[in-house]
């Protein structure tokens, strides 16, 4: 299990007026003592802001589209190229159109990025809620429309559900996989994990607004403009009823511990969802796994420390790209 190397050098937000272009429509004094001779004291430091500003950068060019997966038509969109293929799976507060501080970073460093809106979500069809389908299978079927070959996987929360059940079923269609801030989808036969996650959350905790549960004390206090962006994007995440994906099996620790793939496992300090400690738990049952603890961040790592998100993952990726 490796330490985390990184300490960010700034902190994130969106800035005033932030948009997404039209490929993301809806988408930064020594005490005196008497007679003392005084000596010369170093100018005071400016007191460090709330918050620093990172802007949101312009998107790379990107087509969009749409893929028939049986039942309904999902929207994602595609920077193209002959880099290697980075899919970003969102989470279940987010959708595909919110991965504004990576599309363009990754596009960058020569990879290939991708993302798409679950059923359901922003832009894609729910189709019928009785036959929600496997979202792994959907997600297959878009590496098939696209005519990919591997893949390297980049989730968030929910998103990794379904990235775990894609590995553990299509191990050869991929070259790696990030986890952030995700609790799994552990089964409740695995007790010992089920008793930390309700020990965690209680039953309350579903009724807090989204932005208490998922953006970090410090952002929510020095941020105030990118908090209403993240909200805006999680209000246009979702407008109808939620569809339950189906799981191809329960995800016991054994299943989780077949998995072979070169893992990036993350979260940030403050995820009410999966601190520190949960990361560890899942980490013991994936020795082979990188194990990145993001300072100042919440359950959205990629939102609230955009810089330190991508220069780790892409540092992953780049020694996994063989």
């Amino acid at each position: 299990m490796k330490a985390n190397p990184l300490t960010p050098d700034t902190t994130p937000t969106a800035p005033s007026g932030w948009q997404r272009r039209d490929l993301f429509k809806l988408m930064a004094a020594a005490s005196g003592v008497a007679g003392a001779v005084a000596l010369p004291q170093p100018a005071a430091a400016a007191p460090a802001p709330m918050w620093v500003p990172a802007e949101m950068p312009r998107p790379a060019p990107a087509t969009e589209g749409f893929v028939d997966v049986g039942g309904a038509k999902l929207w994602y969109w595609d920077t193209g190229g002959s880099g290697q293929p980075v899919i970003f799976m969102h989470a279940g507060s987010q959708s595909g159109a919110g991965w504004g501080y990576q599309q363009p970073a990754f596009a960058a460093a020569g990879f290939r990025a991708i993302g798409y809106s679950r059923r359901g979500y922003f832009r894609s069809e729910a189709g019928n809620p009785q036959e929600p389908g496997l979202a792994s299978e959907d997600l297959n079927q878009l590496i098939k429309h696209l005519k990919l070959d591997k893949v390297h996987l980049v989730a968030i929360a929910h998103g990794a559900f379904f990235t775990l059940d894609f590995a553990l079923v299509y191990p050869h269609k991929l070259r790696s996989l990030t986890i952030a801030s995700s609790y799994l989808g552990i089964a409740d036969s695995e007790t010992d994990y089920l008793e930390a996650n309700r020990r965690l959350r209680p039953k309350e905790f579903n009724a807090l607004p989204v932005e208490f549960k998922e953006l970090h004390p410090s952002y929510r206090a020095g941020n105030p403009e990118g908090m209403a962006a993240w909200i805006k994007l999680a209000k246009e995440a979702s407008s109808g009823p939620r569809i339950n994906a189906k799981r191809p099996f329960e995800l016991t620790w054994a299943r989780l511990e077949s998995i072979k793939t070169p893992t990036l496992l993350m979260t940030g300090d403050g995820d009410l969802y999966t601190p520190p400690a949960l990361l560890r738990m899942q980490a013991s049952h994936m020795p082979h796994a990188e194990v990145v603890v993001v300072p100042e961040a919440g359950h959205c790592a990629n939102w609230e420390q955009p810089a330190v998100f991508n220069q780790t993952v892409l540092g992953f990726l780049r020694r996994h790209a063989a």
